[in-house]
């Protein structure tokens, strides 16, 4: 009885609540992204829908390590990938301005693909080594004013909940611009949605956790790496180990 309720209420209360509140948002963007910066108006329509998304889905979310940003710092954001809750999550939790690079695919869902593109985030086609290299140093024009870039860096989500290897993009933008990486572990969004299935689980717990940001040091290949595994693992550890009480 209780698999059946959830059931329908995803599909008969859930989505269509997320549909209206994401075609309300939408319009809410492109209305006035031609009068005000990009940043107040994803506070104006992203950042409500995605908290309402959370909690149209009964997701709590606990937020741990706040207190490492810096006012007015810019910085080079990677994340692990568990589920498309993540975005919510991030958008709406986070607490930074930041400009998104994602899949060129996902210029094509209607409503968000649009927004995403008036707001400023960057769509990377992988297939096309050129574009994609293009796509990148947009994200670099896109840092100023405090503003951030966030990369999912294992590339795609995991299937499995198991954090996959990292890709180098993101370390390298950072070194060539000498901005500090913020590695951010995102735990219980897989449970919430898992890969390849529309079975909602409300009522999960979603931890968003901010980690101390690792300063570049050179431009060499084995700073890079070094960049790379000190971003992995500091992500990695609170998937195996029981999370802080959160400091919001």
């Amino acid at each position: 009885m209780v698999r059946l309720f959830f059931f329908l209420y995803s599909w008969l209360i859930f989505v269509p609540l997320m549909v209206a509140t994401t075609v309300l948002a939408g319009l809410t963007c492109l209305l006035l992204i031609p009068f005000l910066p990009a940043e107040k108006v994803a506070k104006l329509s992203a950042i409500p829908w995605a908290k309402l998304c959370l909690l149209y889905s009964g997701v709590r979310v606990e937020v741990h390590g706040r207190h490492h940003l810096l006012p007015g710092q810019s910085y080079v954001i990677v994340a692990n990938h568990l589920s498309q809750f993540d975005i919510f999550v991030l958008y709406g939790y986070l607490g930074v301005d930041f400009r998104w690079v994602m899949k060129h695919e996902l210029r094509k869902i209607p409503v968000i693909g649009i927004c995403c593109e008036k707001l400023g985030h960057v769509f990377i086609n992988r297939d096309n080594t050129e574009a994609a290299i293009a796509s990148l140093n947009e994200a670099r024009a896109r840092l100023a004013n405090g503003a951030s870039v966030l990369f999912f860096p294992e590339g795609t989500r995991s299937h499995d909940g198991q954090l996959k290897p990292f890709k180098k993009g993101a370390f390298k933008m950072a070194q060539d611009l000498h901005i500090p990486v913020l590695p951010v572990t995102l735990s219980g969004t897989f449970d919430i949605l898992p890969a390849g299935t529309l079975r909602l689980h409300p009522g999960a717990t979603a931890r968003l956790i901010l980690h101390p940001p690792l300063t570049v040091t050179g431009h060499s290949d084995t700073e890079l790496q070094t960049l790379v595994r000190q971003s992995r693992a500091a992500i990695a550890t609170p998937l195996s180990d029981s999370c802080p009480q959160p400091s919001l």
